[in-house]
């Protein structure tokens, strides 16, 4: 097999039943999560610390979900109809298991953090920011073109997922969570709660 083709020497690609250019908003959009996917691979070599092997398997299994978020926004938009989607509601009901999980044992937050502390920990905010740009992409698409929304669904999980992640691993490597300085209480005392929708 050839890494190149040439088929893309115009500037086309191919969706699930049919061809675009390559800066058609579908294709931009799975490519945001191609990019989300490479920054995740980043934070699970970050995790390599014994204490980090159960986030290690998460993340492993993170990176096929993304794989089959992009799959399932390659089909074209006439093909919605007849497409097989591969994400499932039992994913995004995994991620909040997940979620629930981290956060139980997460120090109740008060004020806005500051993205850092372990390594894996400021790898894991990268996925989050860059998480929460593939969701804008696909809103974006979604707005065009017919899409699977249980994609939208996880994403926005997703994002969730990368924080309290984050706050986990520095727990559980004993790194404290900095503070935004300026930042008033804007969270319930005692309430665990993340920093977004």
């Amino acid at each position: 097999m050839n890494i190149y083709t040439r088929t893309g020497d115009e500037g086309l690609t191919a969706l699930k039943g049919g061809r675009v250019a390559k800066d058609h908003i579908r294709v931009h959009t799975y490519g945001e999560l191609d990019e989300l996917n490479a920054f995740t691979a980043v934070a699970h070599a970050a995790c390599d610390d014994d204490r980090l092997q159960g986030l290690r398997e998460q993340l492993l299994q993170i990176q096929h979900e993304l794989f089959d978020c992009g799959s399932d926004l390659a089909f074209a938009d006439e093909s919605q109809g007849k497409a097989v989607f591969k994400v499932t509601p039992d994913m995004v009901t995994n991620l909040e298991k997940w979620i629930d999980q981290h956060e139980a044992d997460n120090a109740p937050l008060t004020r806005f953090i500051l993205p850092g502390g372990h390594p894996a920990a400021a790898a894991l905010h990268v996925c989050r920011t860059v998480c929460r740009r593939a969701e804008r992409s696909i809103v974006t698409l979604s707005h065009q073109e017919s899409i699977h929304q249980e994609v939208l669904k996880y994403v926005n999980r997703l994002s969730d997922y990368f924080f309290t992640a984050a706050r986990r691993v520095n727990g559980l490597t004993a790194v404290e969570d900095v503070e935004y300085e300026r930042s008033a209480h804007v969270f319930r005392s005692g309430v665990k709660k993340g920093q977004h929708e």
